[in-house]
């Protein structure tokens, strides 16, 4: 069972320091969201009148109770807040934190490279830091020491998450096999997708078990034409060369904090969750 993962937490967080006239955040929020940490945006779950803790305090807590123990915070220089918060200020009680760092936002597999690092094991789960994922995808990503990936079922994203249609065309679509191994990613394939179509059913939101191999592939990567050095460009390129890559099928939500309009439905849906990292 895999014991470690890493949390993708360098981005600049563009879209949230995106002001929005029609979004109401209080103080707190407000200054979250002008620094673009989105991983530390205050959110009040568990028992009713809890204090808000972070939103990357309920993505650990769900690591825990997937079995993890050993969580790596990719970050960049800058972000002495969060190392703070997680050492002297609130350090996490259910798992060791440790900090990789990279040192510019060039992209989620050159984060990777930068995480294998630091992490005890060769094979570890590798995740965003501002989606929520439900434990029961997290569980089976762990349950093996392979690479491996979550599909995740369109329909329920759309239905029982935060993510409407029209947002699955930010994210990957996965083609996937009879034995449910992935062929190949389509990475943010924006207006060309039917959202409606079969072929957009399973889709991916960043949540992966790397191995060495894969690594290796995030180390040889050239930039994408987004110029950055991305994670599931680097896995298509493992897939080209024979890498096997599973994908477990999911019908489950994930919670996406990448607006400022996120944060009121985010907090909704994790208001009867308690956080222990």
């Amino acid at each position: 069972m895999i014991r470690s993962a890493a949390i993708l937490a360098r981005g600049l967080g563009s879209r949230m320091r995106h002001v929005d006239a029609a979004v109401q955040l209080d103080a707190r929020q407000a200054r979250v969201a002008a620094s673009g940490v989105k991983a530390m945006m205050p959110i009040a779950g568990g028992a009713q009148g809890a204090a808000a803790r972070p939103f990357l305090d309920y993505v650990i807590s769900a690591l825990a109770d997937s079995g993890i123990t050993h969580v790596v915070l990719v970050l960049g220089g800058e972000h002495d807040d969060v190392r703070e918060y997680y050492v002297p200020t609130v350090p996490a009680r259910r798992t060791r934190i440790s900090f990789a760092l990279q040192p510019e936002p060039i992209g989620t597999a050159n984060a990777v490279v930068c995480a294998a690092a630091a992490v005890d094991e060769e094979t570890f789960l590798v995740l965003n830091a501002d989606n929520y994922y439900p434990i029961e995808a997290l569980r089976l990503l762990a349950s093996h020491e392979r690479a491996a990936t979550i599909a995740f079922d369109r329909d329920a994203l759309v239905r029982d998450g935060n993510i409407d249609a029209e947002r699955v065309r930010a994210f990957a679509v996965l083609e996937i096999d009879e034995r449910d191994r992935l062929c190949a990613i389509v990475e943010k394939p924006g207006a060309t997708l039917d959202v409606a179509s079969p072929a957009a059913r399973w889709v991916g939101m960043n949540c992966w078990a790397v191995t060495p191999a894969i690594v290796d592939a995030c180390a040889r990567v050239p930039k994408s034409s987004r110029g950055e050095f991305e994670l599931p460009e680097a896995v298509a390129r493992a897939l080209r060369e024979g890498v096997n890559v599973h994908a477990y099928r999911v019908a489950a939500p994930v919670l996406d904090l990448s607006h400022r309009a996120d944060v009121s439905s985010v907090a909704r849906a994790l208001q009867q969750i308690e956080a222990r990292p």
